[in-house]
C-alpha cells in the first residue's frame, strides 16, 4: 500500500464527498436500506465510466487519478470550485515534496509595522495552521488580548475550540468555525503529515467531539473574504467585512482585515472600540475582562 500522504488524503475527500451524494439526485434509485450513506464505491466508479477496482484504489491511496478521471469525479461528486481545486492539488502532487514548514512563521517588523498604522481597523495576521503571528491593537480590542496567550496555544481555530467567550462573540459560531476548520484544510494541502498541524488536530479532536466529526467531513474552503456577525461585549453588535490578504513576502501568512461602510452603526461602533483600545483608563468599570481559552 502506498504510504504517500497525498493520496491517503485524496482517498479521504473521495469518501467523504461521496458519503454526501443523495443517489435520486443523480439518478438512481435509492434501493431501500443502504449500510453507508450516499453513493456505494460502484455506483461512483459507474457514473465516471471507470472500473469499481480502479476507484476502490484511488480511495486506497494505491494509484495516481489521471486528469481525465479527475474530471469525471468532480463531476460526478458535484464538486463546487474550492473543492475542485483541492482535488486537483492532491493529485498533483504525487511526486513533489514541499519543503518543510517552520514550525510557527513569524511576521516580520515591517508587517508589523503596517497593522500597527492602521488605527481603526481590526487586524491580525495568521498562518496556514491558524497560527496567530501578530495583530494590531483593534485586532485584540475585536477578538481577544492575544498576547496574554501562550504562544503555543495561539490557534485561531483553539480559540474557537476551547474559548467560551468566542461562542458568545460569534453569532453563528458553529458557521465560523466549520468554515475555519475548512479553511485550515484547504491551506495546508501542501503539506501533508505536518507535524505541528498533526498536534493540533490531534488534541482538538480529543477535546471536542464537534471538531472531530467537522475535521473528518474534509470540507474545504479558501480563505478569501465575507461577512461576519459579531456580538461585541464593549459595543455591541457589529456587522463586518473581511478580507485576507496574502502577504508576498511570506505567502503562508495572510492579513485578516475587517471593515464596515462609512456612515453604517458598526463603522460608528468600530470608531467607539478604537478609542476604547486607545484610552485604557478611560475604559467604564464593567468592561469586561481580557478573553483567552482555558489552558491546555
Amino acid at each position: 500500500m502506498n504510504s504517500d500522504p497525498h493520496r491517503h488524503d485524496l482517498g479521504e475527500f473521495l469518501k467523504a464527498r461521496r458519503a454526501e451524494i443523495n443517489p435520486a439526485a443523480v439518478g438512481l434509485p435509492d434501493g431501500g436500506l443502504r449500510r453507508v450513506a450516499g453513493l456505494r464505491r460502484e455506483e461512483v466508479a459507474v457514473l465516471a465510466a471507470i472500473s469499481t477496482d480502479y476507484y476502490a484504489r484511488l480511495e486506497q491511496g494505491r494509484i495516481q487519478p489521471s486528469p481525465s478521471v479527475l474530471q469525471a469525479l468532480a463531476r460526478v461528486l458535484r464538486l463546487d470550485e474550492d473543492q475542485r481545486a483541492y482535488l486537483y492539488e492532491l493529485a498533483a502532487r504525487d511526486d513533489f515534496r514541499p519543503p518543510r514548514r517552520p514550525s510557527r512563521p513569524k511576521a516580520q517588523t515591517q508587517l508589523q509595522r503596517m497593522i500597527d498604522d492602521m488605527a481603526h481597523t481590526p487586524a491580525f495576521v495568521i498562518g496556514p495552521r491558524t497560527e496567530i503571528v501578530a495583530w494590531n491593537a483593534m485586532g485584540a480590542a475585536l477578538i481577544t488580548d492575544f498576547g496574554k496567550i501562550p504562544e503555543r496555544q495561539r490557534y485561531y481555530i483553539r480559540l474557537l475550540m476551547t474559548n467560551p467567550a468566542m461562542r458568545e462573540l460569534y453569532a453563528d459560531w458553529e458557521g465560523v468555525t466549520r468554515l475555519a476548520i475548512a479553511q485550515m484544510r484547504m491551506h495546508n494541502t501542501n503539506n501533508p503529515g505536518d507535524p505541528q498541524l498533526a498536534a493540533l488536530v490531534g488534541e482538538l479532536s480529543v477535546r471536542d467531539e464537534q471538531f472531530r466529526q467537522w475535521w473528518g467531513a474534509h470540507d474545504v474552503a479558501v480563505r478569501d473574504t465575507g461577512t461576519k456577525h459579531l456580538r461585541h461585549p464593549v459595543v455591541g453588535d457589529l456587522h463586518l467585512d473581511w478580507n485576507a490578504v496574502t502577504w508576498a513576502a511570506d505567502p503562508d501568512l495572510q492579513i485578516i482585515v475587517w471593515t464596515a461602510e462609512a456612515g453604517t452603526p458598526t463603522h460608528d461602533s468600530l470608531l467607539l472600540l478604537a478609542s476604547w483600545a486607545a484610552d485604557p483608563a478611560a475604559r467604564p468599570a464593567t468592561a469586561p475582562p481580557d478573553r483567552h481559552p482555558s489552558g491546555g
